[in-house]
């Protein structure tokens, strides 16, 4: 396993909507572990392909740290279903270091998709975990939190980012 360099904002592959995975293989697995390896070392409690510059529909989720009933959870090419609730709640990102901003999310989501082996799976969240399978599926269509924001605050966050980021 390897620790995969995390894409940041601006990078252009976080823009892109990533393509369903068609076949689940040994280079799967083998993102998939390198993946869960690169959260943990962030340290960060989700994490989507395109992050890792790969624009495939895999996310890994593991808010074990923080609530303990939710073990890690893979999922390949996952769908919100169905969602309620709205809550406001401060959100950050391993793509956007140093940053972080109150965004409106469902309280609850249905997410269904495939684990790693290819059988079906539903997960029904509420809390953190709800939050973080909402925001790692935003990836996946090349959605980062901080275009959820107001356009005002969004374009307070550019500047001051890009300018104390300078690369």
């Amino acid at each position: 396993m390897a620790v995969l360099e995390i894409r940041r904002y601006p990078d252009p592959v976080l823009k892109k909507k990533a393509g369903p995975v068609e076949e689940i293989n040994g280079e799967l697995q083998a993102l998939i572990d390198n993946m869960v390896e690169t959260m943990y070392a962030a340290p960060g409690i989700g994490l989507a392909a395109p992050q890792v510059g790969e624009t495939k529909r895999l996310i890994v989720v593991d808010v074990s740290t923080k609530e303990e009933k939710h073990p890690l959870l893979v999922l390949i090419n996952p769908v919100i279903i169905s969602f309620e609730g709205r809550i406001d709640s401060e959100e950050g990102c391993l793509s956007v270091p140093g940053y972080t901003s109150t965004i409106k999310r469902a309280e609850r989501v249905l997410v269904r998709g495939v684990d790693r082996e290819g059988r079906p799976m539903e997960v029904e969240a509420t809390g953190l975990l709800a939050r973080v399978l909402q925001h790692e599926i935003d990836h996946l269509d090349g959605i980062l939190f901080v275009d959820r924001m107001s356009p005002i605050k969004r374009e307070f966050f550019r500047k001051r980012y890009l300018k104390r980021n300078k690369r």
